[in-house]
C-alpha cells in the first residue's frame, strides 16, 4: 500500500469552492484508505495499491464531475515528499522570502519553466530546479507579481504544476 499526495491545484481561488469534507468523502467514494485533508487548499492524503497512472486520471475526472470544474492534479507518493521537502536549498526561515516548492506533473516542463525563469534577481526571487521540483523563494507579498509567479500562471504550465508553501509540505509530512 503507497501513501499517496493528491495536490490539487486552483481550487478555493477563483470561485471554485472545495470543502475538506466533500474532498474526502469523494476520496473514500473512489475506495482509497486513510484519507484525510490538510489544510483547505486542495492537500489530500490516502492510500491505494494502484499505479499513479491509473490514479490521477481517474481522480482528475472525479473532481471535475463532482465539483464542476477543470481539475488538474499533481500526485506524489509520501517517500517522494520526503525527499523532495529534504532537498530544499534554500533558508527554511526567512523574514524576507517565502520558501514554495512547485511540484509537476511533466519533468520536461518543470525544467522548461526553470528555463524560462532564466536567472532571477536574486533581491526578489530565487529558483533551483532539483529532482521531481522546482525550488522557490520569493520576496514576501511578491507571489503573484514576481515573474517566476507570473511564468506559473501561464496556461502552459497551469495544467501541470502547482505550488506550496515550505510550511504547507512539512504539515502534509507531519499529517
Amino acid at each position: 500500500m503507497t501513501r499517496w499526495i493528491a495536490l490539487l491545484r486552483g481550487v478555493n481561488v477563483g470561485g471554485i469552492t472545495v470543502r475538506s469534507a466533500d474532498l474526502r468523502d469523494l476520496f473514500r467514494e473512489l475506495g482509497f484508505a486513510n484519507v484525510s485533508t490538510v489544510l483547505a487548499s486542495g492537500n489530500v492524503l490516502f492510500d491505494s495499491e494502484d499505479a499513479a497512472d491509473d490514479l490521477k486520471p481517474r481522480i482528475e475526472r472525479a473532481l471535475g464531475e463532482r465539483f464542476r470544474y477543470d481539475a488538474w492534479i499533481v500526485l506524489i507518493d509520501r517517500a517522494t515528499l520526503e525527499r523532495i521537502a529534504a532537498a530544499f536549498p534554500f533558508e527554511r526561515a526567512d523574514e524576507q522570502f517565502t520558501p514554495y516548492v512547485v511540484f509537476g506533473s511533466d519533468p520536461a516542463l518543470l525544467r522548461d519553466l526553470a528555463d524560462a525563469a532564466g536567472v532571477p534577481d536574486p533581491a526578489v526571487e530565487s529558483v533551483v530546479l532539483g529532482d521531481g521540483a522546482l525550488y522557490w523563494r520569493v520576496v514576501k507579498g511578491r507571489t503573484i507579481d514576481s515573474p517566476v509567479g507570473k511564468l506559473l500562471a501561464k496556461g502552459k504550465y497551469r495544467t501541470t504544476t502547482t505550488n506550496r508553501n515550505l510550511r504547507t509540505v512539512e504539515k502534509l509530512l507531519a499529517a
